[in-house]
């Protein structure tokens, strides 16, 4: 498999967008960081290099290094330093607020989220929740965005994972419950 081959099934991003900034494609940052050694460095060290040897920018230092892990083996889809992470997202027609008290009352989220094992630790009204998931073991983060006054985009992160696996089904299952969520606020 060539390193375009590597990229298009890997990352999101294409060459063009990853070279209007940071002045490289993806076989150009595949062959530096092959060259550098970086398939036997740390994540922190392929960081470090993109930044001390290339002067990449803190956010594009993350996704060439992910991208390169990933195309290389050397890390699974949604594998984070601390286990697995996904997220997903939806618009939904509905204020911000009545979505934000969805969530937060027990009542109202038991309609489209029955029985989830969920404490919520962090409450910023309207914006965000901090979560602990009934495992104990797993954090869901929820943002909110106001895209006007009668829609609003919620976004569900679950981190701390603990493989692939559960990272597929958390991602089937957010999918499933903000789909339930949409069609909770139509009636």
């Amino acid at each position: 498999m060539n390193d375009k081959d590597d990229t298009n099934s890997i990352s999101a991003i294409s060459d063009e967008a990853v070279q209007a900034k940071t002045g490289k494609e993806w076989p150009e940052w595949f062959a530096l960081l092959d060259a550098a050694g970086a398939a036997a460095m740390s994540h922190k060290e392929i960081v470090a290099y993109l930044n001390q040897e290339h002067g990449v920018g803190p956010w594009w230092q993350q996704m060439v290094a992910v991208t390169y892990e990933q195309a290389r083996g050397l890390r699974d889809k949604h594998e984070m330093p601390e286990g697995y992470q996904i997220s997903r997202s939806k618009t939904i027609a509905a204020p911000v607020g009545t979505l934000y008290d969805a969530w937060q009352n027990e009542a109202t989220r038991q309609s489209w989220l029955p029985d989830a094992p969920l404490t919520i630790r962090k409450a910023t009204e309207n914006k965000t929740l901090r979560i602990t998931w009934g495992d104990g073991e797993t954090s869901v983060d929820v943002s909110f965005y106001p895209k006007g006054e009668q829609k609003t985009q919620v976004t569900v992160q679950h981190s701390k994972l603990a493989d692939a696996d559960a990272a597929e089904q958390m991602k089937a299952y957010w999918a499933e419950k903000l789909a339930g969520l949409q069609e909770a606020m139509k009636r």
